[in-house]
């Protein structure tokens, strides 16, 4: 790899080729004009799934704007290459897609606040400081942020299988804690899209004792666990010498907590990468454990 890691990590060629394809047989799907980006990718699953509540509600006007727009009908949505939403909580779904809610990109649906742009423009520039602009670009590019909550909150994350290089995140004031949050749940949808893009399938009966939960967890969840939390820590590593006030002891914590983690997991993680039949996966999950449990 030529660039440092995480930035060559991400790179994923067969990842960029899986996206394209995917969003070239959804703008097919809808009729659509969409594009080739990462945005474009994370778009055409809010087009592709608005699209398909519209017709069952038999909402003609509403399925009309799910398949016409596109990315560059959105700008108002938009913090450069990415879009950020903040819809109040009455405007979550619940459906047969996900047990967790969302929110989809919609006619009605209005521009984030400017300080939740600042704050995702803050947290963007972080990540990009210490290594993680490419990881954000391509598998976070739509932001919703939830609940705004105070460091000694607990906050809530999530990205789903459904609606790929988007994140949903509650925030805090500070742009390094919402910064970790991206990474992290960035970090699950790559690992999604690179699984797509090799093909592969992990056994649901194969279990790993996962400290983050505290309880045995198949492959796929062990895996992602591993993945996502050693990128947060690289992350938090490096902007937690920079950083100043009350998020200094927050990035601390987070720290410790994680070598503790960390030191659980890495017994068995050897075992449950041989399970993974593609070397680029296991090579970049292997070898991002592998700084985390090191000498920072």
């Amino acid at each position: 790899m030529s660039a440092p890691f995480p930035e060559a990590a991400v790179a994923f060629g067969g990842i960029t080729d899986h996206q394209r394809l995917r969003t070239s047989r959804i703008a097919s799907v809808l009729g659509n004009r969409l594009g080739s980006s990462a945005l474009d990718y994370a778009v055409a699953h809010h087009l592709l799934e608005g699209a398909e509540q519209a017709a069952r509600a038999r909402d003609a006007d509403r399925l009309a704007w799910y398949r016409h727009t596109t990315v560059r009908d959105l700008t108002h949505l938009s913090a450069g290459p990415h879009i950020v939403l903040s819809p109040c909580p009455a405007d979550l779904l619940r459906s047969e897609i996900s047990e967790t809610a969302y929110y989809l990109i919609g006619p009605d649906t209005n521009p984030a606040p400017p300080e939740a742009f600042g704050l995702v423009r803050a947290a963007i520039a972080s990540a990009t400081e210490h290594g993680f602009r490419t990881l954000l670009t391509q598998h976070a590019p739509v932001v919703c942020l939830l609940n705004r909550r105070r460091l000694d909150e607990t906050l809530h994350s999530w990205a789903l299988t459904c609606l790929p290089g988007t994140v949903f995140t509650d925030y805090t004031a500070h742009p390094e804690v919402l910064a970790r949050d991206l990474i992290h749940e960035a970090a699950h949808n790559w690992l999604n899209d690179a699984l797509a893009a090799y093909d592969v399938s992990l056994p649901a009966d194969v279990n790993f004792f996962s400290p983050w939960r505290g309880t045995p967890r198949p492959i796929y969840g062990f895996l992602h666990a591993c993945w996502a939390f050693s990128l947060t820590v690289m992350y938090v590593r490096k902007a937690r010498r920079s950083a100043t006030g009350a998020v200094t002891p927050f990035l601390d914590a987070h720290l410790r907590q994680q070598a503790v983690q960390f030191a659980a997991a890495a017994e068995c993680l050897d075992q449950a990468l041989a399970y993974v039949p593609a070397n680029e996966i296991r090579e970049r999950i292997g070898r991002a454990v592998g700084k985390v449990v090191g000498p920072p």
